[in-house]
């Protein structure tokens, strides 16, 4: 008896999608959980940030980095630190004036300078009076909170 002659039809298999389909869903759920509650900032690349125990998280606003060569705004390019650094005034002119722009996050009108928020990013290694120059001159516009962006321990 030959194979080819078989008395017994073909059955054809069947793949049940009903598993795949119960684990993607599992899936997409715990994603969805666990993504929702993560803050995105903007690159910093060849920032590295100082750590902190705090529990609070900062709110969306607009974003000030400190690069070690550059300061930065919502990601434009204001002025490079020599030029900081060169001047003895207490405020960064170029920096004020980005800053008095009208910007996607914190506006609040004039009403509102309390609520409008400035998260400054800086690479823990910079001296502390050119962070402290750049907060002094976003008090100086019309941002009423500063807050300092830190990695959480």
């Amino acid at each position: 008896m030959s194979l080819l002659n078989r008395s017994t039809p073909r059955v054809d298999a069947e793949l049940n999608l009903i598993p795949m389909i119960d684990v993607m869903s599992v899936l997409v759920t715990f994603l969805l959980i666990y993504t929702a509650d993560v803050e995105v900032l903007q690159n910093t690349k060849g920032i590295e940030i100082p750590n902190s125990t705090a529990q609070t998280q900062a709110n969306q606003s607009v974003v000030v980095t400190i690069t070690k060569d550059h300061l930065f705004v919502q990601g434009e390019m204001v002025t490079s630190l020599a030029d900081v650094t060169a001047t003895d005034t207490p405020l960064i002119e170029p920096l004020k004036r980005v800053l008095e722009r009208p910007m996607l996050f914190g506006d609040g009108g004039a009403a509102g300078v309390a609520k409008r928020e400035v998260t400054v990013i800086a690479d823990k290694s910079l001296p502390f009076d050119l962070v402290r120059k750049v907060m002094a001159t976003c008090t100086a516009t019309t941002y009423g909170k500063i807050s300092l962006a830190v990695l959480q321990k």
